[in-house]
């Protein structure tokens, strides 16, 4: 196998120390940063978010898959050439307000960067206003809002109504546990991800990415 199925075969079976092996090799030969993500890191995300979407893979694979790619992705990222990790588009990423939930806000958060987005991750228990304020200064396309508890459910809808009162761009995406399809509509938000695999399906077609 080459230098790129080997790299791609250590993400897919979450092997971090031989991912990053990889991609040095491949950058020491004089690979291209954009080739080794394209070709490799990209790719094996995609298979593992197939396998998790369904049931071959559960959520610690994919988790140490995800690390296995983040390891490869530190290595490309001086390697990129400037203001490459803005083209497909910001992702602002948090947990609500009161809710301190992080391993499904985690996973998508991962799997965003696996699929080659730029991920800003303002953690948990996040301010309404602090995920409107970042995406203003950030140039966020995305705003998405995790929550596990349904009583922070309501800060969602803040999110939605900051974002539409300062008359901007971006989009609101909600995902998590208590939510569901009929809350995204009553709330106005653009998009409602089910699990990490459908969240980066759905900010593709949000972004047109």
């Amino acid at each position: 196998m080459g230098v790129m199925e080997d790299i791609h075969q250590a993400v897919v079976e979450g092997r971090v120390e031989d991912a990053a092996a990889g991609v040095e090799s491949a950058l020491s030969s004089g690979t291209d940063a954009d080739e080794i993500l394209n070709r490799s890191l990209v790719p094996a995300m995609d298979l593992v978010g197939e396998k998790f979407g369904e049931g071959e893979y559960f959520i610690p694979q994919v988790l140490w898959s995800a690390k296995s790619m983040q390891a490869g992705m530190d290595l490309l990222r001086p390697h990129f050439a400037e203001g490459r990790d803005t083209d497909k588009g910001r992702i602002i990423i948090g947990t609500a307000k009161g809710d301190i939930h992080d391993i499904g806000k985690n996973l998508v958060g991962m799997m965003l960067e696996g699929a080659g987005f730029k991920v800003v991750d303002l953690g948990v228990d996040v301010e309404p206003a602090r995920f409107v304020d970042t995406a203003e200064q950030e140039n966020g396309r995305i705003i998405a809002v995790s929550a596990l508890l349904t009583t922070t459910m309501p800060a969602m809808a803040d999110v939605v109504s900051l974002v539409r009162e300062r008359g901007m761009d971006a989009k609101v995406m909600i995902g998590g546990a208590p939510v569901d399809e009929a809350f995204r509509e009553e709330i106005g938000a653009d998009g409602y991800g089910t699990d990490a695999v459908d969240a980066v399906r759905k900010v593709r077609e949000l972004l047109g990415a």
